[in-house]
């Protein structure tokens, strides 16, 4: 507590006569030199009490807003489950990484996370959907550069601003992508693929978890980079893109690790390359698509997690905070290594800035390739 003291010599003491005030008698020799006492008291006016009653009810409102205040501030939250929408369907790299964070996230906050899958457009409903969301901190959006940065320059509407409509909170693991082909596919290397594709042109097809997805952004950069003429085929999410691989529907797929990796060990699939700059410790002997004849190819793939714009720095702060505790464990750090990307937490500052210069740099990208979605 402050005190406050008070010079009370230094503080000018106020007239007792006042215009709202029945006038006290002066002072006269003739009533033998005294004063009239009782027109000394001085009464209060009908105006004054009026004034007093204002100033009560003002100070009054004014306590009981700063207390609102105080308690909205203060207010606990968690209270309830939050949710955690995927822009996207089932068994892909969002949702499997959605679904990883929701099982850990939810214990450390004191509250269950549901994981809920909205799909279409390329992420675009479950992203309209999180931003037209209340802004307390029980709906989370997983973004990735498809949605954030790909997507505004692809479709002619999306329904949110990637830049204005969102919070971004941190990333959920970076890496790079597998380039696979059915187990029976004819092609045994990239160069393989590259050479039949341009013996049948359009005759090729590769799929994708839906346009404007990283992996259809990938395969396109892959089509244009090796003069190739495929078509694409795009599904809702990477579960249903896989499994029509799988079954030989389509002719190859770029996709995330943890995807495309488990049918590669079930003898389901082919891997012909990885889209890093560089080969991966967990997989050396893979050659990346530069090595393998497609000379400056190189794609890595983020996730991260949004809130809606407005909300509280409080609440951003403790899920960044919470997210990085998670993230920044041994079990975290082994299982991204398993699918060979890292966790790559980072502030919510810095993750902004990663996704408006992403944003900018597909942009110009996009632009360039003259690619639209209708």
């Amino acid at each position: 507590m402050v005190k406050t003291e008070f010079n009370h010599a230094s503080v000018p003491v106020p007239q007792l006569v006042h215009n709202n005030y029945p006038q006290a008698r002066e002072f006269s020799p003739a009533a033998g030199g005294q004063m009239n006492v009782e027109a000394s008291l001085m009464q209060p006016t009908r105006h004054d009490a009026t004034r007093r009653r204002l100033s009560v009810g003002f100070v009054t409102a004014l306590i009981l807003a700063l207390a609102r205040t105080a308690a909205t501030a203060e207010a606990p939250w968690p209270t309830k489950p939050i949710r955690l929408v995927v822009p996207g369907g089932p068994g892909g790299v969002i949702d499997v990484r959605a679904r990883w964070l929701a099982d850990r996230l939810g214990p450390v906050l004191g509250q269950p996370m549901v994981v809920e899958n909205r799909t279409g457009a390329g992420g675009n409903i479950g992203m309209e959907h999180v931003a037209r969301s209340a802004p307390d901190g029980y709906t989370l959006a997983i973004i990735h550069q498809g949605t954030m940065a790909m997507n505004p320059h692809l479709y002619a509407r999306t329904g949110y601003d990637a830049l204005v409509d969102f919070v971004p909170i941190t990333r959920l693991g970076m890496g790079p992508l597998m380039l696979a082909v059915p187990a029976d596919s004819p092609a045994k290397s990239a160069a393989d693929l590259i050479r039949i594709a341009k013996a049948r042109p359009g005759q090729f097809s590769f799929g994708s978890p839906g346009n404007g997805t990283p992996p259809h952004l990938a395969s396109e950069l892959f089509k244009r980079l090796a003069g190739i003429d495929v078509l694409h085929v795009p599904y809702k999410g990477g579960g249903q893109e896989t499994q029509a691989l799988v079954a030989g529907q389509i002719d190859f797929t770029i996709e995330g690790l943890n995807v495309q990796l488990p049918q590669v060990k079930g003898g389901r699939l082919r891997a012909l390359a990885v889209t890093s700059a560089s080969r991966l410790l967990l997989l050396p002997d893979m050659p990346t698509l530069a090595e393998a004849g497609v000379p400056g190819y190189e794609f890595i793939g983020w996730v991260g997690v949004a809130a809606p714009a407005a909300t509280s720095p409080a609440i951003i702060d403790r899920l960044y905070r919470a997210i990085a505790a998670v993230q920044s464990t041994a079990e975290a750090r082994n299982w991204f290594a398993a699918v060979g990307a890292e966790p790559g937490v980072i502030a919510p500052d810095a993750f902004a800035a990663v996704v408006r210069a992403e944003y900018a740099h597909w942009g110009r990208v996009i632009r360039d390739a003259g690619i639209r979605i209708e």
